[in-house]
């Protein structure tokens, strides 16, 4: 594994950092996941398809959706 130095506003980095505490992770980490995933936008996008193949007819709302609730975003 290769380094690379960056620089940032120290404010901006602790706050990342804090963020990163708070999701029981390390900033190293999340920055390897954001470059991966900006690296490979693809396979984040192939990824959600087989997530999404996987659950349809899986999940029950329990009720007919209105057309409207279908058309939401």
């Amino acid at each position: 594994m290769r380094n690379i130095t960056l620089s940032a506003d120290e404010r901006l980095i602790e706050a990342a950092r804090e963020r990163a505490r708070a999701d029981n992770s390390t900033l190293n980490e999340e920055f390897r996941r954001w470059l991966s995933a900006y690296a490979h936008p693809h396979e984040r996008m192939q990824r959600y398809d087989e997530v999404m193949t996987h659950l349809r007819g899986r999940l029950k709302v329990g009720r007919k959706l209105t057309r409207d609730e279908m058309n939401e975003r």
